[in-house]
């Protein structure tokens, strides 16, 4: 019997009697079978009702069939059965709702002429019907954007109209836009409708988000120009609505549709006048391009003497919050003008100045200071006690001026000894233990998070494979009844490349895995041409494949490998204790299990050598293998070579393994490619070299997949495909080597300082969480994640740094000069390490970021040309050593401070020179951290 003729037998003929009804049923199920779709509509029409429930019983079988890929090889076509499918059950089903899931299913192939054929097979359905149907699936997101020509043809088969949708609209641009754009839209009732809800969408449809092309009939924005032009489209409406959208915010990319057709309608000053709510408002809060813009309509209005005071004030505050030098600079000098056209203002505008004295950049801060004391003797006793209240939260740089602006009325500060704050030192989280219940269990393995988060992938599958060794026909029940439809199952070949999650694990389970895969899997190694991403990754594939080949067993009656705590460190006493228990059931370890069992161990724990002591006595070889491993024995760990631009860079830490432990090692080279610095820039990946130290008890006692650590693997290029996917498990393969695990994460992040990249930092956190040395491999991670171009990547670079200096592991020096060679020569870019910087100082830790820019400014203040840019740098520096008070001297400042000109190099220059010589009176720091 060939596939689908089950159908018919299992149906018994969907029309009691046999006759001419079964015939033509069918009829239309070979049709169907055969993916002839045209055919659909005619076999229909004869149909009664009860002859088109019974086919429905039938297609819903043979829909099933398809899913379950009965049908997938020749001579069969499935894309074929799926569009004939599709016409046929929109024919057969007697309610819109039903119709409607079924014609918004996922799973149907949609083609152009699949929808007139649906549509067509509806054509004896009353308009009320239609209009049902045509409402729901414009609901449906996804099948709206697909099955415009139906739900059009419904509405004007109907004479109703469906409420606009995005999904629905999306459909529509997609269908109008071609060079007939214009006409179309007229020709179309429902013009005014869609196009108010598509100039409203949170993200318009790409076709009316495009730039100007080489078609500008095309161009969506000409094009409703010229209809509000003509009268079609209501000018106040457009207005009102782009308006609207662009107060709402969103991305840039988001906003581009209604700011450009703003400016093509370009509004009167009426028109503008009439919007000045909202046009403060979005100068306050949009993106820096829309904001400029209104902030252009607002200055144009206030030189038309048509802006009031209080929307110009509550403006200047709204402005002068933002960070945009380029907007809030504009701003000032705006409110400078109308005060010197009208006086009497100042009353209501300079309070808005103050803003400003909170700025980050003390020359903003300069300017607002010299704006109010320009005009205070404008204002009243009240007004300037306010103004001398807000002076108070001047940085130190402008607190004399202030004290000689405001005299008494300024608060005078209370002098007391500096503190420095840190973030508390993070406690690490025990991990909590596997599922009890299988219930539980299956709750963990479908959710979502189990992939982002170590800590639950890692207890659920240690909760898997204890579950499995207990009751194995349970779990396996509860595993199909939890994944219905497994992709396994259904592709052979799935895991052939990549294991997708614990899902392999659960194939095996199943029992659907080829075992010769399995061996051969759970054997591979990392291959001599991978990088140390492949590498990484490499180490989670073989103990799932493992595990794969295990589960369910005796031979894997729980992990060895599953962490103690969210770090994915195991505690030495713990694993013995495991040890202990394989020994006394008679099982050996499986390979991988143990290696990562062995890599994860704390080496540095206090209880190392107690655990070396009892994992010798256990009689294993296993627990001697750990013994050894807690002991360092056989170790031939080098100490960290490298060199920038071919000198070495010392680390106070060095590079050198915890006393008494073994360790693997990271070596980092930089290769001198060419002597320009423009070309060093661009092949900075190509001379990034990350090796791993030779460690001969690794590369002999270890699997395949774990022989990199000991030195198989020489060196990782920098451009691979291995980023994305994965990178969440990696952080807990290396737990006790943080160095290794820095090394593997540099040829990534030296991507991340130029280009689009984003997220490249998220391994930092776990990076200084876990143990071992901190050396140069964890210093240059610090100094690319600081100057990273996604300014999320540099904020966790930012914890990262300050968490490293809680735990008083930070090598402050060895970072500034990292941080100085990069700069240099180019890769870390000045105003973003600024950035970092500043934040950073910002927590409280301006003692901690001096530190690092004290040893970071002597390299770049003696180039010969000066770094662009290194201006910001100094102001950061300047602040703090202001506000931590520090002393001392800074070779080749002094030769700066001393040249003549007002570029910000040269005046933050003389600014931190000024404060360093006066941190030698000012009282020794403390440190606290915060929650302590």
């Amino acid at each position: 019997m060939r596939a689908g003729e089950g159908v018919a037998a299992r149906a018994g003929g969907g029309v009691r009697g046999g006759g001419q009804g079964d015939a033509r049923v069918e009829e239309l199920l070979a049709a169907v079978r055969d993916g002839e779709a045209a055919r659909v509509p005619g076999l229909l029409e004869p149909l009664d009702t009860a002859a088109r429930k019974a086919a429905l019983a039938r297609l819903k079988e043979l829909r099933a069939e398809v899913r379950a890929g009965e049908w997938a090889t020749p001579p069969y076509h499935p894309n074929r059965i799926r569009s004939a499918l599709y016409v046929a059950g929109a024919g057969c089903h007697p309610t819109a709702a039903a119709a409607a899931s079924w014609l918004g299913a996922r799973d149907l192939l949609i083609r152009e002429e699949d929808k007139v054929l649906a549509l067509e097979v509806l054509g004896d359905r009353d308009p009320e019907w239609a209009a049902d149907l045509a409402g729901r699936l414009a609901e449906r997101r996804t099948a709206a954007e697909n099955s415009y020509p139906l739900l059009h043809g419904l509405m004007v088969r109907s004479g109703y109209t469906v409420p606009p949708t995005d999904g629905y609209v999306t459909g529509w641009t997609w269908h109008i836009t071609d060079d007939r754009l214009v006409e179309r839209l007229r020709e179309d009732p429902q013009t005014p409708a869609l196009v108010t809800h598509a100039l409203a969408m949170a993200e318009p449809p790409e076709r009316l988000a495009r730039t100007l092309g080489r078609r500008p009939e095309r161009y969506w924005p000409f094009a409703l120009r010229t209809l509000v032009e003509e009268g079609l489209l209501d000018r106040a409406q457009v207005l009102d609505v782009c308006v609207s959208r662009l107060l709402r915010g969103g991305p840039v990319r988001n906003l581009r549709l209604p700011l450009e057709m703003v400016r093509l309608l370009a509004p009167d000053a009426e028109e503008l006048r009439q919007r000045i709510p909202d046009w403060v408002g979005i100068a306050a809060e949009a993106p820096s391009l829309v904001a400029g813009y209104a902030q252009d309509v607002l200055v144009e209005l206030a030189s038309a003497e048509l802006l009031p005071v209080g929307a110009l004030a509550e403006m200047t505050a709204g402005v002068l919050f933002r960070t945009e030098k380029k907007l809030v600079r504009a701003q000032l000098a705006l409110v400078g003008k109308v005060l010197a056209r009208e006086p009497g203002a100042a009353g209501q505008l300079l309070p808005a100045v103050t803003e400003a004295f909170t700025s980050e950049d003390t020359d903003v801060q300069e300017r607002a200071l010299k704006l109010v004391a320009r005009h205070l003797p404008a204002v009243d006793a009240e007004v300037r006690r306010e103004l001398a209240e807000a002076a108070g939260l001047l940085g130190p740089a402008h607190r004399q001026a202030a004290e000689e602006l405001f005299g008494t009325d300024l608060e005078q500060e209370e002098r007391l000894p500096y503190e420095e704050i840190l973030p508390p030192v993070p406690e690490p989280q025990r991990l909590a233990p596997a599922a009890t219940t299988v219930e539980e269990l299956m709750a963990q393995l479908v959710a979502r998070r189990l992939a982002e988060e170590p800590a639950a992938f890692e207890r659920a599958l240690d909760g898997l494979v204890r579950h499995a060794r207990a009751d194995r026909a349970a779990v396996v029940e509860a595993v199909r009844e939890a994944f219905p439809q497994p992709r396994w199952e259904q592709e052979p070949h799935y895991f052939t490349h990549e294991t997708h999650g614990i899902h392999v694990v659960l194939a095996g389970l199943l029992g659907v895995l080829n075992p010769a895969l399995v061996d051969v899997r759970r054997t591979q190694g990392h291959g001599s041409v991978a990088c140390l991403h492949q590498a990484l990754s490499g180490v989670l594939d073989a103990r799932l494949w493992e595990a794969a080949g295990l589960v369910g067993t005796d031979a894997l009656p729980f992990l060895l490998a599953t962490p103690t705590w969210h770090t994915g460190a195991i505690d030495p006493l713990i694993l013995v204790g495991r040890l202990r228990e394989y020994r006394d059931a008679g099982v050996e370890p499986a390979p991988a299990d143990l290696a990562q069992a062995l890599v994860r161990v704390r080496r540095a724990d206090p209880s190392a050598e107690r655990a070396a002591e009892a994992a010798a006595a256990l009689g294993t070889e296993s627990g001697r293998r750990l013994a050894a491993w807690l002991r360092g024995e056989a170790t031939a760990a080098r100490a960290l070579q490298g060199a920038a631009v071919g000198e070495p860079v010392p680390s106070a830490s060095g590079g050198e393994p915890v006393p008494g432990a073994a360790s693997v090692g990271a070596t980092v080279r930089f290769l001198q490619r060419d002597e320009d610095r423009t070309l060093r820039r661009l092949w900075l990946a190509d001379r990034l070299v990350v090796g791993i130290d030779e460690h001969p008890a690794v590369r002999a006692e270890f699997p395949p997949a774990f022989q990199w650590l000991g030195g198989a693997l020489e060196a990782t290029p920098r451009r691979c495909t291995h980023w994305v996917e994965g990178r969440a498990q990696w952080s807990t393969v290396l737990p006790a080597d943080r160095e290794v695990f820095a090394a593997c994460l540099l040829p990534t992040l030296t991507s991340s300082t130029e280009g689009d990249s984003r997220g490249t930092t998220e391994p930092l956190t776990a990076l200084v969480e876990a143990e071992g040395p901190v050396g140069r491999a964890v210093l240059l991670a610090l100094a690319f994640g600081l100057g990273c171009v996604d300014a999320d990547d540099r904020l966790r670079a930012v914890d990262a740094v300050l968490v490293l200096a809680a735990r008083g592991e930070l090598d402050a020096q060895g970072l500034g000069a990292e941080l100085a060679w990069l700069v240099a020569e180019g890769s870390v870019k000045p105003n973003r390490l600024a950035d970092a910087a500043r934040t950073a100082a910002a927590t409280g830790a301006y003692g901690t970021v001096w530190a690092v820019l004290a040893a970071m400014l002597p390299e770049l203040l003696a180039v010969p040309k000066p770094v662009r840019g290194l201006g910001e740098v100094l102001a950061v520096a300047a602040d703090c050593v202001e506000r931590c008070g520090a002393g001392g001297e800074v070779s080749g400042l002094g030769a700066l401070a001393s040249g003549r000109g007002s570029s910000q190099l040269v005046v933050q220059a003389k600014r931190l020179l000024g404060a360093l010589r006066q941190g030698a009176d000012q009282p020794p720091t403390e440190t606290v951290r915060i929650g302590s």
